[in-house]
């Protein structure tokens, strides 16, 4: 039965197929905060020191405060709506609910790009730092063997890889650490003519279009926290928990982002000095520390790898679950669980849509995630703002500035970061879009059929 038919609420569907069960409420606040920063992962913001440090003429900690501000409206806005929706789906279940059932299912399309192709990055990531440390072997072995453990233990249950992931981020945040430490002695020491100055937040070439589109591509690295609301139906107490994970997550890496770049822009102030700029972080670790910290941060870097697959299949998946359990998708291959309450067909797909990574460049690949991601964002700013005004009066926390003006400054904010993404990126994300409508309209024979039944908000959570 489609939930395209009225009435015909999730759980009503899930009894009427027994392959359609629940997800499971397994997981604490720390387990849900330590899987949005391996999301994330630590170590992602060296992935794209390099190239933005290129983009902005080495002002990359400023992109990061500029893509800082939005991310923390939009994390207000996450952190207001799930306590309203405590459901899987994110800014898919929020537009759809908020706002308009069709409208929700072009989010969730257009977020798919984010969801679906993150492993594919990751993928590459792992063979672009491993080929530094093993250049005789091919390429596409790392990319296999990456996917196939992250997929390996994403069917196995979202409690187990929790648990793997709270190792992994502790390793991920000392490699960093380590790195930090040797990056400010080498400065101290003057090394590579460096000191410490104000010049990687603000100097006379700072280019605003330039820093613009540096932050459109450091988006990238704050992904988690957005991720943690797809967990919701597996959270123990989603309205409480969820929101906190949301802020607890930006606010150590906003430091931590900002902090680790300022450092290596203090260093490599001219990031060509470093010779590969997809690679710098590598360099710049054999730079500070040697050919022994190179092979320790590369090791530390593929537990970041491994977290961050783990956990982007664990989220995409589960995005397709809402879609096809809400009958947006087809309800059969996308709703079914398997005995340890996974969407294991979902997170076999992923598994291999990431082995296309062979065919990704870095930079248009970043871009591309962030299109879906920058349309997420913005719809979700939109729904806190459409749920105030259709469900909520002031009053319990109600303020205006929280429900309307903080999140209309989300979507401007999101607007200008996403026009300033690369051009093909945009191209492509919005022939991605219009297939969408394409298969929605089809889908509901041009608007006629009736749109899916809505749950409407759970108005008894506490307010924040």
């Amino acid at each position: 039965m489609s939930q395209l038919d009225p009435g015909v609420s999730p759980d009503r569907a899930a009894a009427a197929d027994p392959s359609q069960g629940r997800l499971r409420r397994t997981l604490s606040l720390p387990q849900i905060v330590f899987l949005g920063l391996a999301y994330m992962a630590p170590l992602a913001v060296f992935d794209t020191f390099g190239i933005v440090a290129d983009i902005t003429d080495g002002h990359v900690p400023l992109s990061y405060l500029v893509i800082l501000v939005a991310v923390v409206i939009t994390a207000l806005s996450y952190a207001r709506i799930v306590r309203y929706f405590p459901r899987a789906g994110s800014a898919y279940t929020y537009t759809r609910e908020a706002i308009n059932p069709h409208l929700g299912f072009l989010v969730g399309w257009a977020a798919t790009l984010d969801y679906l192709l993150l492993p594919m990055i990751n993928a590459l990531l792992s063979s672009i730092y491993m080929t530094v440390a093993f250049p005789d072997v091919p390429a596409w072995v790392w990319i296999v063997s990456t996917i196939v453990l992250c997929t390996v233990l994403n069917l196995v249950g979202v409690k187990l890889a929790a648990n793997v992931n709270v190792a992994l981020v502790i390793i991920q945040l000392t490699v960093a650490i380590a790195f930090v430490v040797l990056t400010v002695k080498s400065v101290i020491e003057g090394a590579n003519g460096s000191t410490f100055s104000w010049e990687p937040f603000y100097s006379s070439s700072v280019e605003l279009s330039a820093i613009g589109a540096g932050a459109a591509v450091l988006a990238l690295s704050f992904l988690g926290f957005d991720a943690v609301t797809t967990l919701a139906e597996e959270a123990n107490h989603p309205q409480r928990d969820i929101p906190r994970a949301i802020m607890i997550i930006v606010a150590v890496a906003g430091v931590f982002f900002v902090t680790v770049t300022y450092v290596m822009q203090a260093l490599f102030p001219d990031v060509s000095a470093v010779g590969d700029i997809v690679g710098a972080s590598p360099e710049i670790a054999q730079y500070i520390g040697g050919a022994a910290f190179q092979a320790i941060f590369i090791g530390g870097y593929m537990t970041a790898v491994y977290g961050c697959g783990i956990t982007q299949q664990m989220s995409a998946a589960r995005l397709l679950y809402a879609m096809g359990r809400d009958g947006a998708l087809p309800q059969r291959p996308f709703c079914a669980l398997n005995k340890a309450g996974v969407p294991s067909g979902n997170v076999i797909l992923i598994g291999l849509l990431a082995s296309t990574a062979v065919f990704l460049d870095l930079y248009q690949a970043a871009s591309l995630i962030n299109f879906g991601a920058f349309v997420a964002f913005a719809f979700v700013n939109l729904s806190v703002i459409f749920t105030y005004v259709r469900f909520l009066r002031e009053g319990r926390g109600h303020s205006r500035l929280g429900y309307v003006v903080l999140p209309a400054l989300g979507v401007v904010a999101n607007v200008w970061l996403w026009l300033s993404l690369e051009s093909s990126a945009k191209l492509v994300g919005l022939l991605w879009v219009a297939l969408g409508l394409g298969f929605l309209l089809w889908r509901t024979r041009l608007f006629r059929a009736p749109a899916p039944a809505l749950s409407g908000p759970d108005l008894s959570g506490p307010d924040l």
